[in-house]
């Protein structure tokens, strides 16, 4: 490749990149930022070789001096064009207007450039010097190659790295939500179970009241019912009683022994009640008589008795709140990074023959890196609470008191006369 060809390619790639940039609009902004990138990046490499490889020989000439300050002074203007374009936002109204002044004085230098520079160091330079050159340039190419290159790969790699940071990140919001999502549906069906609990506990003990009500209710209308009819009966038997007094005062007194019938009606005695009644029980032996003549000799006291009716209702003993809540440990772990460091060292040389190029000037860029710690969590599960009840059935003893009804029976002593006279 010559050296005019070398040249010659930068400006030809900046032409290109000045039509596609002045084609973009002012909402493409990242193309148009993209593409200015690219210009100022291949601009500066076109110049950087100017300084480094041309003008240095072109000084050592009288005849070229002047050439070379014109063109630094060129150099110098573009890249403070390059500097405002810069700082200038590319979407403003004036970015494409500037981006076409630059275009122009561009143009102009290459034009310079390839009427008076280049042939300026062809009649320079032999042609062995004109090689040497072009491999120094093809040199530097391939190393701005190169960084554009691993730049690229860094950028993919940190852009890679990136992505899969923000991957990690929303899988672990995600799991985040799920699992949020889970508790909130955990205790909104505990909230459920509760409900449900208490209104079947509710429903348990209205039963239970209800069933004691009615329970409670129907032994009282019994105890009414005996009542009513224990008062209905000493009712009737209040009624008849002076019917019977009257009866009994007109009959002979009978106590059921012949003699003392005798003595006691003689003597004008009438029998006590206790008498009377001991001969009704005793008559009882004799043939029954009619039911209702039956009746009018009894007295009937109801003797009632209080029942324990035992139900059953559910109460509520107590809750038993089982809370998630989320705590924070600070935990650590060793990692190994890897560190580079660029080691400069000077030694004798082995030989002292000269290898290579010589007495020019020469700089190499080695790339210095660290390895960081990127720090993800994931979210695993550790343990699970079980939350359910158990019934179980027990016997307890109820002790409470009842009333009852009890009679008491008082006989009241019949003196019997020291003698007994016919």
């Amino acid at each position: 490749m010559t050296l005019r060809t070398l040249m010659q390619a930068g400006p030809a790639k900046a032409n290109e990149l000045f039509s596609r940039l002045s084609e973009t609009s002012d909402t493409a902004l990242k193309t148009r930022e993209r593409l200015f990138t690219e210009l100022k990046a291949g601009l500066e490499q076109h110049v950087d070789l100017e300084e480094q490889h041309l003008f240095p020989i072109l000084r050592k000439q009288p005849e070229s001096k002047e050439l070379v300050t014109a063109a630094i002074r060129d150099n110098k203007e573009l890249r403070a064009r390059l500097g405002e374009l810069e700082a200038l936002p590319k979407n403003d109204q004036t970015f494409l207007s500037k981006v076409a002044e630059l275009q122009k004085a561009f143009r102009q230098h290459a034009r310079d450039e390839k009427r008076e520079l280049l042939p300026a160091v062809e009649r320079a330079l032999s042609e062995d010097q004109v090689q040497s050159i072009v491999g120094k340039i093809e040199t530097t190419l391939a190393e701005a190659d190169q960084i554009q290159q691993d730049q690229a790969e860094e950028k993919r790699v940190a852009a890679r790295q990136q992505r899969e940071e923000r991957d990690q990140a929303e899988l672990l919001a995600q799991q985040q939500e799920e699992a949020e999502q889970e508790r909130l549906d955990a205790e909104r069906r505990g909230q459920r179970a509760a409900r449900a609990a208490a209104k079947a506990a509710t429903r348990a003990a209205e039963d239970a009241v209800e069933m004691a009500a009615e329970r409670t209710q129907q032994v009282a209308v019994n105890v009414a019912e005996v009542a009513q009819r224990a008062t209905e009966h000493v009712l009737e038997a209040v009624s008849q009683a002076p019917e019977r007094s009257v009866a009994l005062a007109s009959s002979p007194a009978r106590t059921g022994m012949i003699f003392w019938d005798m003595m006691m009606g003689g003597m004008g005695i009438q029998p006590s009640r206790a008498v009377a009644t001991r001969g009704t029980n005793t008559s009882a032996q004799a043939p029954r008589q009619a039911p209702r003549q039956a009746l009018e000799n009894e007295e009937v006291i109801p003797l009632a008795e209080e029942v324990l009716v035992i139900g059953k209702r559910t109460v509520n003993t107590g809750t038993t709140r089982i809370r998630r809540y989320v705590v924070e440990a600070a935990v650590e772990q060793q990692v190994s990074l890897v560190r580079e460091r660029v080691v400069v060292e000077r030694r004798r040389p082995v030989t002292n023959n000269v290898t290579g190029e010589a007495l020019t000037e020469l700089t190499i860029e080695v790339m210095e890196t660290d390895e960081v710690p990127v720090v993800a969590k994931s979210v695993q599960l550790r343990e699970e609470v079980v939350v359910r009840t158990e019934r179980t059935e027990h016997v307890e003893t109820v002790r409470d008191t009842v009333r009852q009804d009890e009679v008491e029976i008082e006989r009241a002593a019949t003196r019997r006369p020291a003698h007994a006279r016919g």
